[in-house]
């Protein structure tokens, strides 16, 4: 009987002895992780994998299709000056089932939140205007065989775009790295 109650003390007490007898190291690993993760973000803000890859250039076409894919999606430009930025539809299916577009957003707006708001702006082309703050530039919505282009200027950083046709946000998205 004393054993049993022995073996579950003896664990309690190690447990408790292993807990609070580094206080100290866990207050250090925890400011080394956040002045890491610190370090991680910032670095993100300014790089992004395979930019290296991507060609510089501030005169870019993308293209849409039926299968909800843009053809890029990482795009290089210079920081400070005009970009622009030509989509086409290359699909076949209508507008009204299968229409694209390009929103390029401004840093930190989040794609889901920013998506669900564009699903229900359909009077104005899926560019809803409770959000124009958090947009830099839009290309018109497109039907098959359309294109469109815009012109913009981007300071440095990495900006997120997307097609705001309801539901094509969360595939048909990419960025756009200003350097």
């Amino acid at each position: 009987m004393k054993k049993l109650f022995f073996v579950p003390a003896l664990a309690i007490a190690i447990g408790l002895a292993s807990c609070g007898g580094n206080s100290e190291k866990k207050t250090e690993t925890a400011t080394n992780e956040t002045a890491s993760s610190t370090e991680t973000s910032a670095a993100t803000e300014t790089t992004v994998p395979g930019i290296e890859n991507v060609t510089l250039s501030n005169q870019w076409t993308v293209e849409g299709n039926d299968q909800m894919q843009f053809n890029i999606n990482l795009i290089r430009v210079k920081a400070g000056e005009p970009v622009e930025l030509t989509l086409k539809n290359v699909g076949s299916q209508p507008k009204e089932s299968m229409g694209h577009n390009i929103v390029v957003l401004k840093p930190g707006v989040d794609k889901a939140t920013f998506g669900a708001e564009a699903a229900a702006a359909a009077d104005n082309e899926y560019i809803p205007k409770s959000s124009l703050s958090s947009i830099v530039a839009h290309t018109k919505l497109l039907g098959p065989g359309e294109q469109d282009k815009i012109t913009f200027t981007l300071e440095k950083g990495v900006y997120t775009y997307l097609c705001s046709f309801p539901g094509h946000y969360g595939i048909m998205n990419g960025q756009i790295v200003a350097e």
